[in-house]
């Protein structure tokens, strides 16, 4: 799927890797980097496109990974948008794997 977000003249492209979405409204966005890259490469991309999702009232949800390490995105929509990141979990941090699952198993039921 190819997005096109624009933001203040700068015009964003590219693809998703994964998108999740329920018929009222988009709710996470996926976006995988290779492990070699830090997630700082996924995260604005990532960002760019939960922008561009189309109800604006309620927030939008993300998730950036590199295949090791793992952040959590939150995006509400305003006049200025405000996003929130989660601490960075790690597949090198012993209970990490398991909080992230967690995390998933939650957005699982939100979908439902």
């Amino acid at each position: 799927m190819r997005i096109v977000s624009e933001d203040e003249g700068t015009i964003v492209t590219g693809r998703l890797d994964l998108l999740v979405f329920t018929p009222e409204f988009w709710i996470l966005v996926i976006e995988a980097k290779k492990a070699q890259y830090s997630l700082e490469a996924g995260i604005p991309q990532a960002l760019a496109y939960m922008l561009d999702h189309p109800n604006s009232e309620k927030a939008a949800l993300g998730f950036v990974t590199n295949g090791i390490d793992f952040v959590f995105l939150k995006l509400i929509k305003e006049t200025t948008p405000k996003y929130a990141q989660s601490y960075r979990f790690s597949l090198d941090s012993r209970d990490d794997l398991y909080t992230v699952l967690k995390v998933l198993k939650r957005f699982s039921q939100l979908l439902r």
